[in-house]
């Protein structure tokens, strides 16, 4: 064994500890967290020892290459939440022990909460919050730009946030979004805005298929005319409450064709988050009632 190769036992135990922590809280299977520290030190030693020696920083190198790993897991159809907005749990492995450490930043985020977001806003936030990588190193493991990785993190902080407060009664729920669709037929945008939280946050999920925001909507005045150009309301254009997921939602309906679904996040007795689907293939179910 070269030197170069011979490191402390506290810094080797230290090293492995880190990468569990990152793959744990990636994936939230204590198994699935030792498979992936197990193939990123096998990808270690798969690289030409010229190569491993201008390595200077192991441990970055190899804390991206676990969290790489990770990620791919994540976007596994087994693993991959396809549903058109977050809410309950993906199909998957699910930890059945307290995790190896429990970082400072989550605070009362646990897993079920992650488990809820998307592959790329999981990793985003896991990756910046929970464990402070540098926004490049976030950026080439998510294999986006550090922007949209910083937006990436930011949603998922407003999801998380909204998973932690006080959980709405159904009947509550109920009245806001009636309130939330008499505010849109009536074009009254003082009140559509009073009823949206002030960071309030509005999703649109075109699928590419039509021409949709490709970047939330951020803000409760700018959410509030957001909604009000969508579902201005004219003769063939109609707005009904329907039940999606167990919840009140919208519908939109342009000559009795659905056009848009609408679901609501509240906390705090308003509305923190619109998630707007008008793909036309999510939407070919409703079509068919």
């Amino acid at each position: 064994m070269d030197h170069d190769d011979v490191a402390p036992i506290a810094e080797l135990l230290e090293e492995r500890r880190h990468l569990l922590e990152v793959a744990y809280w990636m994936l939230g299977s204590p198994s699935e967290a030792e498979s992936v520290v197990d193939e990123t030190y096998r990808r270690w030693y798969l690289l030409p020892d010229v190569a491993r020696r201008g390595i200077t920083a192991p441990g970055p190198w190899l804390a991206k290459t676990a969290g790489g790993i990770c990620l791919d897991r994540l976007v596994l159809p087994e693993w991959a939440d396809d549903r058109a907005f977050p809410g309950g749990t993906p199909d998957g492995p699910r930890a059945t022990e307290p995790p190896p450490a429990t970082p400072e930043e989550v605070g009362s985020v646990g897993l079920d909460a992650l488990d809820s977001l998307p592959p790329t806003e999981r990793a985003a936030f896991v990756l910046n919050d929970v464990f402070g990588m540098s926004p490049g190193t976030v950026a080439d493991i998510v294999g986006r730009t550090e922007s949209e990785c910083a937006e990436l993190a930011d949603r998922a902080r407003r999801y998380l946030r909204i998973q932690r407060a006080r959980p709405t009664t159904p009947k509550e729920h109920d009245i806001l979004v009636r309130a939330v669709r008499q505010a849109c037929m009536s074009g009254d945008a003082e009140l559509l805005a009073a009823l949206l939280s002030p960071d309030a946050t509005a999703s649109f999920d075109g699928g590419g298929k039509v021409r949709a925001s490709s970047r939330p909507v951020r803000g409760g005045r700018q959410v509030a005319d957001s909604l009000l150009t969508l579902l201005a309301c004219r003769s063939r254009t109609t707005l009904s409450t329907h039940s999606v997921n167990g919840r009140t939602g919208l519908v939109a309906r342009y000559d009795h064709q659905v056009a848009a679904v609408l679901t609501f996040d509240i906390a705090d007795h308003l509305v923190a988050q619109v998630w707007i689907v008008l793909n036309p293939d999510k939407l070919h179910s409703w079509n068919r009632t």
